[in-house]
């Protein structure tokens, strides 16, 4: 998922705006509920060009950084040199590179995303920007992929409203963890709001945190300096 990010899974935090049918973080178009929440499919397949161009722009617009807040976002992760960060939903990588700066060359960023076309555009910014510290992963919608017991944290930004199964999908994140590892979800508010998907495709912070208890995981911090986001921390119960 990097920012609003079209997800189908794209997860991605990279969506971010009314069109945000895809990941959130990272961004990446691709997964849609089945169910509740739209269940819209949204796995776009970007056959022209201009199509992913127009969709990257629309992620990454020069407003995003006023309400994603990303540096602040990073900051706040703590993140030590040498860590290893599983991003769900990376999209063209609007946080990757950042969390791969914050980690250093001795540590490791696994950026996950479910649309090939996009992963091949994060694959590009990360060689123009000389980072050999990211293995991007093409994974399917309903499992990261991500090594278990490697990841000293999960960040999943604007990506979770995707998930088909979310309590299957997060007890598989939690299993990605180290002893001590955290899982950060940061995600729209599920109200009216000038950027993010429309309010049917929103999870709110309370139907967040239950699929998490439901897959044992429990809150320990949450920041509140998102205009339109919640953003919150949270380890395995022991």
């Amino acid at each position: 998922m990097s920012g609003g990010h079209g997800h189908g899974h794209g997860h991605g935090h990279d969506h971010g705006h009314g069109h945000d049918h895809g990941h959130g973080g990272g961004g990446g178009p691709g997964q849609g509920r089945g169910g509740g929440r739209g269940g819209h499919g949204h796995h776009r397949n970007f056959g022209n060009p201009d199509d992913l161009a127009a969709y990257l722009a629309r992620l990454e617009g020069p407003d995003r950084a006023e309400w994603q807040k990303p540096d602040e976002v990073v900051r706040a992760l703590g993140l030590a040199p040498g860590a290893v960060v599983g991003e769900v939903g990376a999209g063209p990588g609007y946080f990757t590179l950042r969390l791969a700066r914050a980690v250093g060359p001795s540590g490791k960023v696994v950026a996950v995303e479910v649309v090939p076309e996009i992963l091949a555009v994060l694959r590009e910014r990360l060689a123009a920007a000389g980072l050999s510290n990211v293995s991007p992963v093409l994974s399917p919608a309903e499992d990261a992929r991500l090594p278990p017991g490697a990841c000293d944290l999960v960040l999943v930004v604007n990506t979770f409203h995707h998930f088909p199964d979310e309590v299957a999908y997060l007890r598989g994140l939690a299993a990605a963890l180290r002893p001590g590892g955290r899982l950060v979800n940061v995600d729209f508010h599920a109200r009216e709001l000038p950027v993010g998907p429309p309010p049917e495709m929103k999870v709110t912070r309370e139907e967040f945190l239950a699929s998490a208890s439901a897959a044992g995981l429990e809150l320990v911090e949450e920041h509140d300096f998102l205009p339109h986001q919640y953003f919150l921390v949270l380890r395995p119960r022991r």
